[in-house]
């Protein structure tokens, strides 16, 4: 599979557009330095103590308070808040790998017995604000780095579960206990099958010598302020996503070219040419098809092939996509044969659907009905098999008695949304229409110029079908009276595709009167 990166780059934002095989897959908006980001560390001061959702409201200087539930705070939080202690209150270094640990927290315990309202906690942003609701944090602190995943307070040595080489595993496991430090642990993630070596110890050593050195500051900071940041969006999702099957990331801003080069080039030092910068006239998503894809892929209604479509509902609660034959069922005769086709193909589409719009939460689908047991089986592992390559979490769940399939899928950042609208081309944006009975007048005084003044004698007037109406109602009809009062002869014609307040006046060899 081939992939490519297309990144454009504004004052205000930066969009990414990930293609494989030229088809638009994911689009990802991050916001200026600005905003709070999925795997930000703060020092927070803890605003408010619900006893009875057993959490707390944080201020990490976000314009809503955090939230922080008892099972957020991490096994390790009376070790983490100890040594948040020593570094605040007493201001003075420790040495990380010599500290005693306290016992762990029980999964069953009252978030009240461990904070309190004032007190200053160190916490990571979980998910990111999203709609009404303030940012979802955590004190189970992680640092991602491209290889591993480092945690501190914690001996274990995790590996991913997509790598299934026993072999492999011990060979990893292996090198991360060589060279993990006391009261670290780390999860290897599935990146890291394969490398060398060097390049995972390099990785756990990096990410060590970031959390020391991020502890250190931390005498110097006071509530609510940021600890560590984590890598921009974009450096992200390379870290994440960068393998062997990427050939080009196209950037059209020189800043962002040579932070990505370098990124590259220090993890990946072979793929540094990929990075190119773009310098055409022609806007970048335009040049590489972006902004066509955009704009018929978020849209309510989604084509598949063959006259079959999508419809995209969005709440607040859920997402329902609702799943249409079309034109399929008048054509084909074999009805479970023609839903069975229809459903893989809406399967496809919607699995791509969820990737690009990062929608997450509760998604119900109304597939077409299927009498067969064979095939609603068939149409569920095919959805599985479609959404492994998500690397947002999620289940799916069997169809139900009534055909619809039920999905869960992770949801840390608010879903990406593509302004559909253009501006009305009869207000003008203002909100506001021109009434009949002033339209007509204006109307009225073009046709007077148009006769009087410039002699003309056949004058054919381009309108909306309602106002069309409006001036030929009746007997003795606005458009009657006006070729009796100036001399002239005028044809009303009714265009669908012209704004209500729109007019347009030709004379008899078609030509534009302005």
């Amino acid at each position: 599979m081939n992939k490519e990166l297309i990144i454009n780059v504004t004052a205000s934002e930066i969009t990414i557009a990930l293609f494989e095989d030229k088809q638009l897959v994911e689009l990802t908006k991050e916001q200026s330095r600005s905003g709070y980001a999925v795997g930000d560390i703060y020092m927070g001061k803890v605003k408010k103590i619900m006893p009875g959702l057993n959490a707390a409201f944080v201020n990490v200087g976000h314009e809503k308070d955090g939230f922080i539930h008892y099972l957020d705070l991490g096994p390790q939080f009376t070790s983490l808040q100890k040594m948040v202690n020593i570094l605040t209150n007493n201001k003075r270094s420790i040495n990380f790998e010599g500290l005693k640990l306290e016992k762990p927290l029980g999964k069953s315990g009252k978030i009240a017995s461990h904070i309190a309202s004032g007190q200053t906690i160190l916490v990571q942003v979980a998910k990111e604000a999203i709609s009404t609701k303030g940012p979802r944090l955590t004190s189970d602190i992680s640092l991602a780095g491209r290889n591993v995943v480092l945690i501190p307070f914690s001996g274990k040595i995790s590996i991913s579960q997509k790598i299934r080489s026993n072999e492999e595993r011990n060979r990893l496991k292996k090198i991360a206990s060589g060279v993990l430090p006391n009261n670290y642990g780390v999860i290897i993630r599935t990146a890291a099958a394969g490398h060398p070596a060097e390049d995972v110890e390099q990785d756990i050593l990096a990410l060590v010598h970031k959390w020391e050195k991020a502890m250190e500051n931390l005498k110097q900071q006071n509530a609510p302020s940021l600890v560590l940041g984590e890598m921009n969006r974009t450096t992200t999702m390379i870290r994440d996503l960068l393998n062997g099957s990427f050939s080009n990331i196209y950037i059209d801003d020189q800043a962002t070219y040579e932070e990505v080069r370098d990124y590259i080039r220090t993890i990946v030092p072979e793929k540094e040419k990929i990075v190119k910068l773009y310098k055409g006239n022609v806007p970048i998503f335009d040049n590489f098809d972006v902004s066509k894809q955009i704009m018929s892929l978020f849209a309510k209604y989604v084509s598949l092939r063959k006259g079959a479509y999508l419809i995209i509902e969005r709440t607040e609660a859920l997402h329902v996509v609702d799943v249409n034959s079309g034109n399929r069922a008048k054509v084909d005769d074999d009805q479970e044969r023609t839903a069975m086709d229809v459903n893989l193909a809406a399967a496809a589409e919607i699995a791509r659907q969820l990737r690009l719009r990062d929608m997450g939460g509760i998604i119900v689908i109304d597939f077409i009905d299927l009498h067969k047991s064979e095939n609603r089986n068939a149409l569920v592992e095919e959805m599985r098999k479609l959404m492994a390559a998500d690397r947002a979490k999620h289940t799916i769940l069997p169809l139900s008695k009534f055909g619809l399939m039920q999905i869960t899928r992770q949801r840390v950042r608010p879903e990406t949304q593509v302004d559909m609208r253009e501006v009305c081309p009869a207000c003008h944006g203002t909100g506001t229409v021109t009434p009949a009975a002033l339209l007509d007048e204006q109307i009225e005084n073009q046709i007077a110029y148009f006769a009087q003044d410039r002699g003309e004698r056949y004058i054919r007037v381009r309108v909306n079908p309602v106002v069309a109406a409006f001036l030929k109602k009746g007997l003795f009809s606005l458009r009657l009276r006006w070729m009796m009062r100036y001399k002239c002869f005028i044809r009303v014609v009714a265009n669908s595709h012209t704004g209500i307040i729109e007019t347009k006046f030709f004379d008899r060899r078609n030509k534009e009167l302005v």
